[in-house]
Protein backbone atom coordinates (compact mmCIF):
# COMPACT_ATOMS: atom_id res chain seq x y z
CA UNK A 1 0.00 0.00 0.00
CA UNK A 2 1.33 3.34 -0.41
CA UNK A 3 1.31 5.68 2.31
CA UNK A 4 2.96 9.34 1.79
CA UNK A 5 5.50 9.69 4.75
CA UNK A 6 6.29 13.66 5.52
CA UNK A 7 9.82 14.28 4.57
CA UNK A 8 10.63 15.51 8.29
CA UNK A 9 9.32 12.29 9.66
CA UNK A 10 11.04 10.08 6.94
CA UNK A 11 14.20 11.94 8.02
CA UNK A 12 13.54 11.08 11.78
CA UNK A 13 13.16 7.56 11.04
CA UNK A 14 15.95 6.76 9.40
CA UNK A 15 18.40 8.45 11.62
CA UNK A 16 16.77 5.95 14.55
CA UNK A 17 14.92 10.03 16.45
CA UNK A 18 12.04 9.79 18.51
CA UNK A 19 8.75 10.20 16.40
CA UNK A 20 5.48 9.98 18.06
CA UNK A 21 2.19 9.19 16.22
CA UNK A 22 -1.02 11.25 16.63
CA UNK A 23 -4.58 10.47 15.71
CA UNK A 24 -6.60 12.54 13.63
CA UNK A 25 -10.46 11.37 14.54
CA UNK A 26 -10.21 13.89 17.72
CA UNK A 27 -9.92 16.59 15.16
CA UNK A 28 -12.62 15.90 13.33
CA UNK A 29 -15.14 14.21 15.56
CA UNK A 30 -13.68 14.91 19.45
CA UNK A 31 -14.27 18.37 19.36
CA UNK A 32 -15.68 21.82 17.70
CA UNK A 33 -14.13 23.93 15.31
CA UNK A 34 -11.28 25.56 16.17
CA UNK A 35 -10.81 24.00 19.62
CA UNK A 36 -9.74 20.97 17.80
CA UNK A 37 -7.24 22.50 14.63
CA UNK A 38 -5.83 24.46 17.82
CA UNK A 39 -5.14 21.50 20.09
CA UNK A 40 -4.32 18.99 17.31
CA UNK A 41 -1.24 21.87 16.66
CA UNK A 42 -0.70 22.70 20.19
CA UNK A 43 -0.44 18.73 20.75
CA UNK A 44 2.28 19.03 17.59
CA UNK A 45 4.18 21.58 19.03
CA UNK A 46 4.52 20.12 22.76
CA UNK A 47 6.19 16.74 21.22
CA UNK A 48 8.44 18.95 19.67
CA UNK A 49 9.30 20.68 22.81
CA UNK A 50 9.74 17.60 24.42
CA UNK A 51 11.90 16.28 21.90
CA UNK A 52 10.37 14.30 19.36
CA UNK A 53 8.92 14.84 16.19
CA UNK A 54 5.09 14.33 15.47
CA UNK A 55 3.42 12.64 13.07
CA UNK A 56 -0.10 12.95 12.28
CA UNK A 57 -1.41 10.34 10.67
CA UNK A 58 -5.02 10.52 8.03
CA UNK A 59 -6.64 9.48 5.15
CA UNK A 60 -6.15 12.48 2.56
CA UNK A 61 -7.77 12.26 -0.91
CA UNK A 62 -7.12 8.53 -0.32
CA UNK A 63 -3.92 8.59 0.66
CA UNK A 64 -2.84 7.33 4.10
CA UNK A 65 -0.61 9.88 5.08
CA UNK A 66 1.82 9.65 8.07
CA UNK A 67 2.87 13.68 9.30
CA UNK A 68 -0.10 15.63 7.73
CA UNK A 69 0.47 19.43 6.97
CA UNK A 70 -1.40 22.33 9.07
CA UNK A 71 -3.29 22.87 5.66
CA UNK A 72 -4.79 19.32 6.04
CA UNK A 73 -5.24 19.63 9.82
CA UNK A 74 -7.04 22.34 9.09
CA UNK A 75 -8.91 20.38 6.47
CA UNK A 76 -10.40 18.20 8.99
CA UNK A 77 -10.87 20.86 11.32
CA UNK A 78 -13.54 22.51 9.43
CA UNK A 79 -14.89 19.35 7.89
CA UNK A 80 -15.78 18.19 11.08
CA UNK A 81 -18.13 14.98 11.25
CA UNK A 82 -18.80 14.88 7.53
CA UNK A 83 -15.21 13.52 7.26
CA UNK A 84 -15.51 9.23 7.58
CA UNK A 85 -13.88 8.18 10.89
CA UNK A 86 -11.49 5.18 9.60
CA UNK A 87 -10.87 2.23 11.63
CA UNK A 88 -9.57 -1.28 9.95
CA UNK A 89 -13.06 -2.41 8.56
CA UNK A 90 -13.01 1.40 6.39
CA UNK A 91 -9.33 1.68 5.01
CA UNK A 92 -10.07 -0.49 1.88
CA UNK A 93 -13.20 1.58 1.39
CA UNK A 94 -12.19 5.21 1.94
CA UNK A 95 -8.54 4.55 -0.36
CA UNK A 96 -10.91 3.20 -3.33
CA UNK A 97 -13.21 5.88 -3.25
CA UNK A 98 -10.24 8.69 -2.68
CA UNK A 99 -11.67 10.38 0.46
CA UNK A 100 -10.73 12.24 3.74
CA UNK A 101 -10.73 10.07 6.25
CA UNK A 102 -10.06 10.86 10.20
CA UNK A 103 -7.56 7.60 12.08
CA UNK A 104 -9.39 6.11 14.61
CA UNK A 105 -7.16 4.87 17.95
CA UNK A 106 -7.06 1.59 15.47
CA UNK A 107 -6.58 3.04 12.28
CA UNK A 108 -3.33 5.68 13.67
CA UNK A 109 -1.95 1.93 15.33
CA UNK A 110 -2.25 0.50 11.63
CA UNK A 111 -0.39 3.20 9.63
CA UNK A 112 2.00 4.12 12.37
CA UNK A 113 3.18 0.58 12.72
CA UNK A 114 3.56 0.28 8.68
CA UNK A 115 5.64 3.53 8.71
CA UNK A 116 8.26 2.34 11.60
CA UNK A 117 6.43 4.58 14.44
CA UNK A 118 6.44 2.80 18.05
CA UNK A 119 5.28 5.10 19.78
CA UNK A 120 1.54 6.73 19.62
CA UNK A 121 -0.63 9.52 21.76
CA UNK A 122 -4.08 9.80 22.29
CA UNK A 123 -6.64 10.80 24.68
CA UNK A 124 -8.66 7.74 25.86
CA UNK A 125 -8.61 4.39 23.69
CA UNK A 126 -12.30 2.95 22.71
CA UNK A 127 -13.40 -0.33 25.02
CA UNK A 128 -16.08 -2.97 25.89
CA UNK A 129 -19.39 -0.74 26.02
CA UNK A 130 -22.27 -0.58 28.55
CA UNK A 131 -24.43 -3.34 28.09
CA UNK A 132 -21.86 -5.63 25.55
CA UNK A 133 -23.10 -8.78 26.88
CA UNK A 134 -26.47 -8.29 24.40
CA UNK A 135 -24.88 -5.94 22.07
CA UNK A 136 -21.28 -7.10 21.51
CA UNK A 137 -20.58 -3.29 21.13
CA UNK A 138 -16.44 -3.62 21.35
CA UNK A 139 -14.26 -1.12 20.01
CA UNK A 140 -11.61 -2.36 17.18
CA UNK A 141 -9.30 -0.42 19.12
CA UNK A 142 -8.80 -3.57 21.63
CA UNK A 143 -8.65 -5.58 18.72
CA UNK A 144 -5.65 -3.62 17.50
CA UNK A 145 -3.52 -3.47 20.43
CA UNK A 146 -3.65 -7.17 20.61
CA UNK A 147 -3.02 -7.35 17.14
CA UNK A 148 -0.42 -4.17 15.98
CA UNK A 149 2.85 -3.52 17.25
CA UNK A 150 2.52 0.09 18.55
CA UNK A 151 2.70 1.42 22.37
CA UNK A 152 -0.47 3.61 22.77
CA UNK A 153 -0.37 6.55 25.80
CA UNK A 154 -3.70 7.45 27.14
CA UNK A 155 -5.33 9.11 29.85
CA UNK A 156 -7.28 5.50 29.85
CA UNK A 157 -10.79 4.42 28.76
CA UNK A 158 -13.20 6.75 27.84
CA UNK A 159 -15.73 6.68 31.09
CA UNK A 160 -18.06 6.25 28.92
CA UNK A 161 -17.75 2.66 28.76
CA UNK A 162 -17.69 -0.47 30.77
CA UNK A 163 -14.18 0.08 32.50
CA UNK A 164 -13.94 -3.44 34.12
CA UNK A 165 -15.35 -5.13 31.07
CA UNK A 166 -12.51 -3.44 29.03
CA UNK A 167 -9.99 -4.57 31.43
CA UNK A 168 -10.73 -8.01 31.12
CA UNK A 169 -11.15 -7.92 27.43
CA UNK A 170 -7.23 -6.92 27.28
CA UNK A 171 -6.20 -9.21 29.73
CA UNK A 172 -7.85 -11.95 27.57
CA UNK A 173 -5.65 -10.54 24.57
CA UNK A 174 -2.67 -10.42 26.66
CA UNK A 175 -2.38 -6.45 26.41
CA UNK A 176 -0.08 -5.59 29.06
CA UNK A 177 -1.73 -1.98 31.04
CA UNK A 178 0.94 0.06 32.45
CA UNK A 179 -0.40 2.87 35.42
CA UNK A 180 2.38 5.69 35.01
CA UNK A 181 2.61 7.06 38.16
CA UNK A 182 -0.79 5.17 39.56
CA UNK A 183 -2.09 1.85 40.47
CA UNK A 184 -5.18 2.51 39.09
CA UNK A 185 -6.96 2.78 35.63
CA UNK A 186 -7.91 6.69 34.75
CA UNK A 187 -11.55 6.93 33.26
CA UNK A 188 -10.20 9.84 31.58
CA UNK A 189 -12.03 12.77 32.56
CA UNK A 190 -11.23 11.76 36.16
CA UNK A 191 -7.73 10.65 37.59
CA UNK A 192 -9.18 7.53 39.37
CA UNK A 193 -11.71 4.26 38.42
CA UNK A 194 -10.78 1.98 41.07
CA UNK A 195 -10.10 -0.50 38.95
CA UNK A 196 -6.60 -2.11 39.06
CA UNK A 197 -4.08 -1.69 36.81
CA UNK A 198 -1.73 -4.85 35.74
CA UNK A 199 2.04 -2.95 36.62
CA UNK A 200 2.66 0.46 37.80
CA UNK A 201 5.67 2.25 36.37
CA UNK A 202 7.13 5.38 37.53
CA UNK A 203 9.67 6.63 34.52
CA UNK A 204 9.33 6.93 31.24
CA UNK A 205 12.77 5.30 31.36
CA UNK A 206 11.25 1.81 32.38
CA UNK A 207 8.34 1.54 30.38
CA UNK A 208 10.95 2.30 27.24
CA UNK A 209 12.85 -0.40 28.55
CA UNK A 210 9.50 -2.58 28.84
CA UNK A 211 8.73 -1.89 25.15
CA UNK A 212 12.37 -2.77 24.14
CA UNK A 213 12.04 -6.75 26.03
CA UNK A 214 8.59 -7.09 24.05
CA UNK A 215 9.99 -5.80 20.86
CA UNK A 216 13.03 -8.27 21.04
CA UNK A 217 11.39 -11.02 22.01
CA UNK A 218 9.20 -10.51 19.46
CA UNK A 219 5.99 -10.76 21.48
CA UNK A 220 3.77 -8.68 18.70
CA UNK A 221 1.07 -6.33 19.41
CA UNK A 222 0.93 -3.27 21.69
CA UNK A 223 1.24 -1.98 24.81
CA UNK A 224 -1.04 0.57 26.53
CA UNK A 225 -0.05 3.26 28.77
CA UNK A 226 -2.18 4.80 31.16
CA UNK A 227 -1.64 8.04 32.05
CA UNK A 228 -3.92 10.39 34.32
CA UNK A 229 -5.15 13.90 33.49
CA UNK A 230 -3.44 16.44 35.37
CA UNK A 231 -4.61 17.13 38.93
CA UNK A 232 -6.10 20.51 38.14
CA UNK A 233 -7.78 19.24 35.26
CA UNK A 234 -9.57 16.10 36.60
CA UNK A 235 -13.54 16.72 36.91
CA UNK A 236 -15.43 15.41 40.00
CA UNK A 237 -16.57 12.15 39.61
CA UNK A 238 -19.90 12.47 40.80
CA UNK A 239 -20.66 15.39 38.64
CA UNK A 240 -18.75 13.43 35.23
CA UNK A 241 -20.54 9.95 36.26
CA UNK A 242 -24.32 12.27 36.25
CA UNK A 243 -23.43 13.59 32.88
CA UNK A 244 -22.76 10.05 31.19
CA UNK A 245 -25.51 9.10 32.67
CA UNK A 246 -27.70 11.29 31.21
CA UNK A 247 -26.01 11.54 27.49
CA UNK A 248 -26.31 7.55 26.97
CA UNK A 249 -29.95 7.88 28.26
CA UNK A 250 -30.52 10.17 25.20
CA UNK A 251 -28.73 8.40 23.28
CA UNK A 252 -30.75 5.50 23.56
CA UNK A 253 -33.76 7.42 22.67
CA UNK A 254 -32.22 8.84 20.11
CA UNK A 255 -30.77 5.17 18.38
CA UNK A 256 -27.73 5.81 17.91
CA UNK A 257 -25.71 3.42 17.99
CA UNK A 258 -22.07 1.89 16.46
CA UNK A 259 -19.50 4.54 15.97
CA UNK A 260 -21.64 7.56 15.93
CA UNK A 261 -21.79 6.70 19.47
CA UNK A 262 -18.63 7.89 21.33
CA UNK A 263 -18.54 11.76 19.37
CA UNK A 264 -22.32 12.04 20.27
CA UNK A 265 -21.80 11.74 24.02
CA UNK A 266 -18.55 13.87 24.19
CA UNK A 267 -20.36 16.53 22.73
CA UNK A 268 -23.80 15.93 24.95
CA UNK A 269 -21.19 15.48 27.84
CA UNK A 270 -19.08 19.29 27.04
CA UNK A 271 -22.95 20.74 26.56
CA UNK A 272 -23.86 19.30 30.26
CA UNK A 273 -20.95 20.79 32.10
CA UNK A 274 -20.45 23.94 30.35
CA UNK A 275 -17.40 23.33 28.34
CA UNK A 276 -15.06 22.08 31.40
CA UNK A 277 -14.95 18.29 29.90
CA UNK A 278 -13.71 20.17 26.23
CA UNK A 279 -10.66 21.67 28.51
CA UNK A 280 -9.95 18.53 30.43
CA UNK A 281 -10.17 16.59 26.80
CA UNK A 282 -7.65 18.79 25.75
CA UNK A 283 -5.26 19.26 29.04
CA UNK A 284 -4.99 15.32 28.84
CA UNK A 285 -4.51 15.06 25.59
CA UNK A 286 -1.37 17.80 25.91
CA UNK A 287 -0.13 15.50 28.93
CA UNK A 288 -0.13 12.40 26.94
CA UNK A 289 1.79 13.77 24.54
CA UNK A 290 4.60 14.74 26.62
CA UNK A 291 4.64 11.19 27.89
CA UNK A 292 4.46 9.64 24.57
CA UNK A 293 7.72 11.58 23.84
CA UNK A 294 9.30 11.08 26.65
CA UNK A 295 8.78 7.54 25.95
CA UNK A 296 10.24 7.72 22.45
CA UNK A 297 13.05 9.50 23.26
CA UNK A 298 14.04 7.02 25.78
CA UNK A 299 13.23 4.28 23.37
CA UNK A 300 15.41 5.90 21.00
CA UNK A 301 18.40 5.80 23.34
CA UNK A 302 18.51 2.49 24.25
Amino acid sequence: MLIKISEEVKRALADGKAVVALESTIISHGMPYPQNVETALKVEAEVRKSGAIPATIAIINGVPTVGCSKEEIEILGKAGLTVTKVSRRDIPIVISKGLNGATTVAGTMIFAEKAGIKVFATGGIGGVHRGAETTMDISADLEELQNTEVCVVCAGAKSILDLNLTMEYLETKGVAVIGYGTDELPAFFTRKSGIKVGYRMDSATDIAKALKAKEDMALGGGMLVTNPVPEEYSMDADVINKAIDEALSEADKLGIKGKEVTPYLLDKIQKITGGVSLQSNIELVLNNARLASAIAVALSNL
